[in-house]
């Protein structure tokens, strides 16, 4: 079962438990992907990578919403918005602890034959693929740039 299935699945049974804050984050998550789903150029079907990586913005996004109405002295509005952050967390992979994205990007680093800063692009286009919702894009990018250095 892929994950759009997943989620239709699981609105149905956060409806009957009346659970409004899950059904509200897994509605919003089947909105986007309904949208890309649709999107010009889209082939009416949505790879899980694909999915993962929607769900990875949602995630980022949210977190980013909820820092703005806590440095705003909304705390109400930031329980709610990680909230549905967490609803969104809990479909995407475990993500990797920085001493796993090191050894990732070394492997990825000697797979690829890279050798300094010019290989960068290289490197960053085959760890985005690999580490997809398992890493930060941030995160990656200071690692290939500390090992490549």
């Amino acid at each position: 079962m892929d994950l759009f299935e997943t989620v239709s699945k699981d609105i149905i049974a956060a409806m009957k438990a009346k659970d409004k804050v899950r059904l509200e984050a897994l509605r919003n998550i089947k909105k986007y992907f309904i949208e890309a789903k649709t999107a010009p150029g889209a082939a009416d079907t949505l790879a899980d990578a694909d999915a993962l990586k929607i769900l990875a913005k949602m995630a980022k996004q949210g977190r980013d919403t909820a820092a703005l109405y806590t440095a705003q002295n909304r705390p109400d509005l930031a329980e709610e918005e990680l909230a549905q952050v967490a609803v969104v967390e809990a479909y995407l992979p475990q993500p990797l602890t920085p001493e796993e994205l090191e050894a990732a990007v070394r492997d990825i680093i000697a797979e690829t034959g890279a050798t300094g800063m010019k290989d960068m692009g290289r490197v960053m286009g085959t760890a985005s693929k690999r580490l997809a919702g398992r890493a930060d894009g941030k995160a990656l990018s200071e690692a290939v740039k500390r090992l490549l250095a």
